[in-house]
């Protein structure tokens, strides 16, 4: 690098900026706007996890990078964070394409620094100049520390300047930190820096928002009936979060203008064409428009279908190099996906040569034998014979990963007679719509053959009958027909994979967990004879249930854990139901022991992939959103959902028997929540044919016992006692030493709410402490989520005498009980429990000889404990250990 008399430049393209300074080129009045902190929006989102996390990056000698493509609010993060900083001082350069030339740079940095005058053009280097001003910046031995920020680095393309960079964070001058926003990867080595702790990088999956900051933002539009939780939710899904157009979309809701589409709103398009591709060139810009044709895109893909990439266009690892908001799937790879807003804007209108590309996309999923995908391009391609092709010669390992939507979109398209014709095709489409929930429509399919076509394909046609008796909650036919299937000649290694799934269902829900996990063993041998991810993939979540249907959360949750990782070994693999189910099931877990905002973050994108593959744990999906937001008082919210499952299911031709029961009963419990008993009862009575039948749904195995439960909270919430207590005992008898363990727990607590009316608080006090120890074992929070109307009493009265504990302390915040104030805990002796339920007749009003009758002790016993209740609450009196005690809460 030359010197500021030398004229030659380090790098031709940059020759001029390599030049050195002459005098009177600086003027700084010119400049000084350039070193301003950018102000504050008022209608800016408080985030404060987001502000604590650059806050800490922050130390002293400490960078901090935060890399995102344009319109994640980088420069507002950082501003917004800085703004709580009193102790320091905040140093802002507003970078822009000028500052490429070396001598530029050097000096808005010296400005910014407050060492104007150290930098003077006397000969030397650019690093000479640079260390300079380094030694003068420690000379100063300044008490307090500074926080250089340098916004927009993009533009810093010179490598002299780059050079410049990278000498400057790694020669940081004690008190002196750094943040630096850039679209794209620092021009320099940053792992020296990384393994010293002395480097944070935060990316765009901190900037954007979460589904509950992107509810926080439309809050005030959302309250003037601007806009409903509805459509929130969809723009969440749409945007994934991206700052800008969520906030240009709200400005158009505010202004009035006309609604649109958040693609189609003017000012969200002029966001996109001036801000993300702009500077793209018509080539690059083609490019781009073909991979937003592809859920996803690697170099490779790219390549297959527009070979003219290589000539002037520009790769998906190119694409997300420069900035652009591309993210990469994780565990696949180089493999890279748009943010759904951009790829849905490009996509319009659709480029020419559509189709064709399509089916070479196809024959290239077909080729690296992932079948799924090839038969979902082949269907956009709108090739039926190729379709018809890939559909018939595949054998059911094209079902464990299958595209339902497409597969059942493309029914309509079949020639004529086809479905008639092919024994092998419709037997493909019983699979379809079985695992789309239509029964009824899988069972016509596998009417009418013939006595030789029968024999042909026995154990195929039994082990899909043995699928849709499982599907529809018949655990013992099911279970029949899987050893009918199994034993009535050779299937595929993939058509014995699922039938030993369903065995292992069938006998999770009948409650014999180790023959359940006999056959999972079984499972899970042919999966790895599959020698596919997917298969693996459904193994380990039959694995999974068996290990929910028995409590054990963190054994599941680590099954869960290790089989995504499994999956996403497979490199270029797409996504594939068997994925999407471990996920959910890992939000089940997660909601299970009340990690909430986990559960939000994954719910969000595997309820995505769900909705756009058909797969009916979308219904799972949904139901967790309710009960979320039940959980935290968002009723409304909660109903929502629920009408939004429902016409979801509806739309999907989904047979009733499968989300109904479901619905109705999520609907009783917000109900009684709401205490709006009238509505949860006639709820309850429409549930009253599904409890009949018993059926055990797949999805929800312990539906059965929980709509048992359902109605003795609704006879108890009509103070129907005694019926509610032989409802309670009822379902002990009916599940006889099969009940799942969270049905235990839920009954449990039931059990703990009724016998403090029945027996007094100390029995059920004693019932709640068991409930409570053996929930804490897995950390099994839902229950008492699920009956916080229920069992919040009863907490109140009980929560001190817990013990301490992660767990109780968990239960503490959920209903809103405060050890620091209960007065109770202040005693010098605590009352005990037979002296507690003395001090409840008292308070009754009973004498001490109806006392002494009540509990069969004698008189002298009575007046013992009364004594001694006084002394403990220091008082004289009956009345005075009554009021004493209301106000301590121990009544």
């Amino acid at each position: 690098m030359k010197s500021f008399k030398d004229g030659c430049a380090a790098n031709d393209e940059f020759q001029t900026a390599n030049t050195p300074l002459q005098s009177g080129e600086l003027v700084r009045d010119l400049m000084e706007h350039r070193l301003r902190i950018p102000a504050v929006p008022e209608d800016l989102l408080e985030r404060p996890e987001l502000n604590r996390a650059i806050l800490q990056a922050l130390e002293p000698g400490h960078l901090l990078q935060i890399e995102a493509p344009g319109g994640y609010g980088k420069t507002h993060a950082l501003v917004s964070a800085l703004a709580s900083v009193s102790e320091a001082e905040i140093r802002w350069i507003s970078i822009n394409a000028g500052d490429n030339a070396p001598s530029r740079f050097l000096s808005i940095l010296a400005m910014a620094l407050g060492l104007g005058d150290v930098l003077t053009p006397n000969g030397g280097t650019f690093e000479d100049h640079l260390a300079m001003l380094l030694v003068a910046r420690a000379r100063q031995n300044r008490q307090t520390k500074d926080i250089l920020v340098l916004d927009n680095v993009h533009y810093l393309t010179n490598p002299a300047v780059s050079g410049l960079l990278h000498q400057l964070v790694t020669h940081l001058p004690d008190g002196l930190s750094i943040a630096l926003a850039s679209r794209s990867s620092l021009p320099f080595e940053s792992h020296t820096l990384e393994l010293n702790g002395h480097y944070t990088r935060l990316c765009s999956d901190v900037l954007e928002f979460s589904r509950s900051e992107t509810f926080d933002f439309f809050a005030q539009a959302r309250s003037s009936s601007l806009i409903t939780s509805v459509a929130i939710d969809h723009l969440f899904g749409l945007t994934e979060g991206w700052p800008t157009p969520l906030a240009l979309y709200r400005r158009e809701l505010v202004q009035g203008g006309e609604r649109r589409a958040l693609h189609e709103t003017p000012s969200v398009e002029r966001f996109l064409k001036d801000s993300v591709i702009a500077s793209l060139s018509p080539a690059q810009l083609k490019s781009l428009r073909a991979m937003s044709e592809l859920d996803g895109c690697s170099d490779e893909l790219l390549l297959a279908i527009e070979p003219s990439v290589s000539e002037s266009g520009m790769l998906p690892s190119e694409a997300a190099d420069r900035g652009l908001p591309l993210k990469s799937v994780p565990g696949r790879g180089r493999w890279y996906r748009l943010n759904p807003l951009l790829q849905v804007w490009l996509q319009t209108p659709v480029a020419g040569g559509y189709f064709t590309r399509m089916l070479m996309a196809s024959r290239w999923f077909e080729r690296s034998r992932q079948f799924p995908e090839a038969l979902k391009y082949a269907v956009l391609a709108g090739d039926s014979d190729e379709v018809v092709r890939i559909a018939s010669e595949s054998t059911e390992a094209l079902l464990l990963g299958q595209d339902t939507a497409s597969l059942l979109s493309l029914r309509k398209n079949l020639p004529s007679g086809l479905l008639e014709r092919s024994v092998r095709l419709r037997i493909v489409y019983g699979w379809v719509h079985a695992i789309g929930g239509q029964f009824r429509q899988a069972r016509q399919l596998l009417e009418g053959f013939s006595e030789h076509a029968l024999q042909e394909h026995e154990a195929r046609i039994h082990a899909l009958k043995a699928f849709i008796l499982r599907g529809e909650g018949f655990v013992q036919p099911a279970l029949m027909m899987a050893d009918k299937a199994l034993s009535s000649g050779p299937m595929s290694t993939q058509a014995q994979l699922v039938t030993q799934i369903v065995r292992s269902s069938s006998l999770c829900a009948a409650g014999c967990f180790s023959e359940a996990r006999e056959a999972n063993r079984v499972a899970s041998k042919l999966a790895r004879e599959a020698g596919d991810s997917g298969s693996e993939a459904l193994a380990v979540y039959a694995h999974a249930r068996i290990e929910l249907g028995k409590g054990a959360l963190r054994h599941a949750e680590q099954l869960l854990r290790t089989g995504l990782d499994t999956a996403m070994q497979e490199l270029s693999r797409p996504a594939r139901i068997g994925e999407t189910r471990l996920q959910l099931n890992l939000v089940l877990v997660l909601w299970h022991q009340g990690r909430w905002t986990e559960a939000d973050r994954l719910l969000v994108s595997c309820a995505r992939h769900a909705e756009q593959t058909r797969d009916l744990g979308l219904l799972l999906a949904m139901a967790l959103r309710v009960l979320m937001c039940r959980a935290q008082g968002r009723l409304d919210d909660a109903f929502v959902w629920v009408g939004r499952a429902e016409r979801t299911m509806h739309s999907w031709q989904v047979d009733e028997s499968l989300y109904v029961p479901v619905l109705e009963a999520l609907k009783a419990s917000c109900w009684l929540a709401q205490g709006q008993h009238e509505s949860a009862m006639q709820a309850i009575a429409r549930l009253e044919p599904y409890r009949k039948v018993g059926c055990v749904p797949e999805l929800f195995p312990m539906m059965p016992g929980l709509l048992d439960c359902l109605q003795v909270r609704a006879d108890m919430a009509n103070g129907d006692l005694v019926r509610a207590r032989e409802n309670l005992n009822a379902i002990s008898e009916t599940f006889e030493g099969t009940t799942p363990w969270g049905l235990q727990l839920h009954a449990g607590l039931l059990d703990a709410v009724l016998q403090d009316t029945e027996k007094g608080v100390s029995a059920a006090r004693k019932k709640l402490e068991t409930v409570v120890a053996e929930a804490a074992r897995e950390h099994f929070i839902s229950p008492f989520a699920e009956l916080m109307t229920e069992v919040g009493p009863l907490m109140e009265k009980c929560y001190r005498h817990l013990d301490r504990n992660e767990f109780t302390e968990a239960l503490g915040a959920l209903f809103g009980c405060d050890t620091a104030s209960i007065g109770g805990d202040c005693l010098a002796e605590p009352i005990s429990d037979r002296e507690h339920g003395v001090l409840n007749l008292i308070a009754q009003g009973m004498s001490n000889q109806e006392i002494a009758d009540k509990l069969h002790i004698s008189l002298h016993t009575v007046k013992t404990h009364a004594r001694r209740i006084n002394a403990k609450l220091d008082v004289k009196s009956r009345t005075q250990a009554i009021v004493r005690a209301r106000e301590l809460g121990l009544l």
